[in-house]
């Protein structure tokens, strides 16, 4: 079981990534939020994930910190609900949180952090901000590429074409090193290093 806060013990910090749940949905544009989690798993000192605040969560180590990993099953334009069970239960501070996310106005790869803001027009965030009241938690958001001429909702649930992999692979890398620096130095260290950041 993944164990509750007790007095004395340091506060952990949450990373929420975003996506659909179900096979329909994986290695789509849209789930990069998911994959960001799947890869923080890889650590051996991560616990199974259970189900648990309408999502999968698990705890692991990065940088010597607890963080608990969270993937919202309520569908993206939902995933605030989830946020917001897992916030309350473990009396979270904003600053506790980082949601991962992808971003369409990005180039395929980039990465961005921020402390707070806009939703930009992705629901998911827009949820989180309605359920949790503030704007004030960091972001990553990564870039999945210009639509063209495409609807922007069948772009973002279309999957990477095969000459966009080693990007977006090499992109991923770069997120979870991100997001180890938020969880060691804060998100100003985290933006300095990596924002703009994306594969060759």
């Amino acid at each position: 079981m993944i164990p509750s806060d007790s007095p004395g013990r340091s506060r952990k910090k949450l990373v929420v990534g975003l996506g659909n749940p179900g096979t329909k949905y994986e290695g789509t544009r849209h789930n990069v939020g998911f994959e960001i989690i799947d890869q923080l798993a890889r650590n051996p000192s991560t616990s199974s994930f259970q189900r648990k605040f309408d999502g999968f969560l698990a705890e692991t180590e990065i940088a010597y910190h607890k963080i608990l990993l969270l993937k919202p099953e309520t569908f993206m334009n939902l995933s605030g609900r989830s946020v917001r069970q897992a916030f309350q239960f473990y009396k979270l501070d904003p600053t506790d949180l980082l949601v991962v996310c992808d971003d369409l106005s990005l180039p395929l790869g980039k990465l961005r952090l921020r402390p707070s803001g806009s939703d930009g027009g992705q629901k998911g965030l827009k949820d989180i901000i309605t359920q949790l009241g503030t704007s004030d938690f960091a972001r990553l958001r990564i870039g999945i590429g210009e639509r063209g001429p495409i609807d922007a909702a069948d772009f973002v649930l279309s999957r990477f074409r095969s000459t966009e992999k080693p990007m977006m692979d090499d992109a991923l890398i770069l997120a979870t090193q991100a997001i180890a620096v938020w969880a060691d130095q804060g998100i100003d260290a985290a933006m300095n290093r990596f924002n703009g950041s994306a594969s060759p």
